[in-house]
């Protein structure tokens, strides 16, 4: 069983050595033995993935931190369209001020909220397409630099960045004159602390535990979506935009006091010579570190996935709540019990359902299963006349969460360690750029169908383009070889390793 496992170790760093990266220095075959030979003796010594991460020190710090900064995000959700439709309206439309958008019903609207809406749907797509610009070359940059200088200052940097907005937005509901251009201006510029976060949890697991526990980050991450919505009904907006602030004011000082550096000082000595022999201009350097996404088929395949995953899950989180409120007359409360069941169901697919499927089916199918359920989410969003099918489809979306960690998990797997940081940034390049498109593109099916009348040419006509998406990202998957399942040996050996100890004692 050992000589097993030691071979699928020595398999992967094999194949990586082969890789189209031929600027990249090799560690000696000893050291990628010595490599694979910690990594037996770490994972045979977790009974469990719960085992794993209190061992771990730092991964339920993470996995707290990430579901604050959950919560604060979150809960602004339902805020942000509500807001900016009706400043929109005061300012452009002359809407008078004591007058909100949110008192007229769907069939008695105010001309000049329903044009509001349009700008602010416009807006929030316009600010999606740059900030995905600006990620696409910043993420793989972002995590290139966790690999050299340490996971910490990068997500202290990111938090500082993220606390913009949401000053912006408390600024915004005291100064009535304020323009949304600055909310939206503030949104662009935007470091990936979830990117630091993920590289922070593969430093310290082995390598069979990685994609559930990014499972069980994701799983904070719902954990605070599925708490947040209901802080709007009971704080009122400028409250929760306040909340919303302080969160992120709160995670620095959580990051500052009780999150420890998780990258050793040789690993991160690796990275910096690695990029030292490269001689690269600082111009040039966010698009080599891209290049880590060519170094094999796996990695190009998985990109694929990543790339039409995204450009429908980004249009789904910021069109979505705007056609809920425009065409199915979902009220605050409405949007609170939807993000409620998101965030439960959530909890329960990345805690105990994506760790469940990866031992039964493997990664291959793990992921063809979570686009299955992403088209048919899509396709009910498109079709749905009444509440009850949006919550159907928000409930099957769910099923989709498993996808990201697995494909980030797969890809963590067959780089060194000292490339955990550029990986996990250079994937989320691809899907930044991804989301920048899909709410764009999503924004122009609405604004050709919105006048329909028909279930395949409507309002809805957008949700339903979303799911051939996902429809090809299925089939992207399918085209996944067997040999992309490498856990599920090291699953199946270490329960039997662990049952042999049991009977020998």
């Amino acid at each position: 069983m050992t000589c097993e496992i030691f071979s699928t170790q020595e398999h992967r760093h094999r194949r990586i050595a082969n890789s189209n990266d031929e600027t990249l220095t090799r560690p000696p075959v000893g050291a990628v033995r010595e490599m694979a030979s910690i990594e037996l003796t770490d994972s045979k010594n977790y009974s469990s993935l719960l085992q794993a991460f209190t061992e771990s020190k730092v991964g339920f710090k993470i996995v707290f931190l990430t579901a604050l900064l959950a919560i604060g995000e979150g809960a602004v959700i339902g805020v942000v369209p509500s807001v900016m439709t009706d400043r929109y309206a005061h300012l452009d439309y002359n809407l008078s001020q004591n007058i909100t958008c949110r008192a007229f019903s769907m069939h008695d609207k105010a001309e000049a909220c329903s044009a509001a809406s349009a700008d602010a749907q416009q807006a929030v797509a316009n600010r999606h397409l740059a900030a995905n610009a600006f990620t696409f070359f910043a993420s793989s940059l972002t995590g290139s630099l966790s690999d050299e200088y340490g996971r910490k200052p990068l997500l202290l940097i990111g938090l500082l960045v993220s606390s913009i907005s949401p000053f912006v937005l408390v600024l915004l509901q005291l100064r009535s004159s304020m323009s949304p251009f600055y909310y939206y201006a503030a949104g662009v510029i935007r470091i990936n602390w979830y990117v630091v976060a993920m590289s922070s949890l593969a430093d310290v697991l082995p390598a069979q535990w990685r994609a559930p526990s990014f499972g069980i980050l994701s799983a904070g991450y719902s954990v605070g979506q599925a708490l947040s919505p209901r802080l709007a009904l009971w704080l009122g907006y400028f409250m929760v935009s306040l909340w919303s602030l302080m969160t992120i004011l709160l995670g620095i000082i959580i990051v500052i006091l009780f999150i420890p550096e998780t990258l050793d000082e040789e690993t991160r000595h690796q990275a910096r010579l690695r990029r030292t022999e490269q001689q690269l201009p600082w111009w040039y350097r966010p698009l080599w570190e891209l290049t880590i996404l060519n170094r094999t088929s796996l990695f190009r395949m998985l990109s694929s996935l990543a790339f039409f995953s995204g450009m429908v899950s980004s249009a789904d989180y910021t069109l979505l709540v705007y056609y809920l409120q425009e065409h199915l007359s979902f009220t605050d409360t409405d949007i609170a019990n939807l993000y409620v069941l998101m965030g439960g169901l959530g909890i329960l697919v990345q805690s105990v359902g994506l760790k469940t499927l990866l031992e039964t089916v493997g990664e291959r199918r793990t992921i063809s299963i979570s686009f299955v359920f992403g088209a048919v989410h899509s396709l009910l969003y498109g079709l749905a006349q009444d509440k009850l099918t949006i919550f159907v489809a928000m409930a099957l979306g769910t099923g989709v969460t498993m996808a990201f960690p697995t494909i980030s998990a797969l890809k963590a797997n067959n780089v060194t360690e000292s490339e955990q940081g550029r990986i996990q940034g250079a994937l989320y390049s691809v899907q930044a750029i991804a989301s920048g498109l899909g709410p764009t593109v999503m924004r122009q099916i609405y604004g050709w169908s919105q006048t329909g009348t028909s279930m395949l040419w409507g309002p809805g006509t957008m949700f339903l383009f979303a799911s051939v998406f996902y429809a090809i990202a299925v089939f992207y998957a399918s085209q996944l070889t067997e040999e992309t399942d490498t856990l599920n040996p090291v699953y199946e050996e270490t329960t039997q390793h662990l049952d042999d100890e049991a009977v020998s004692e």
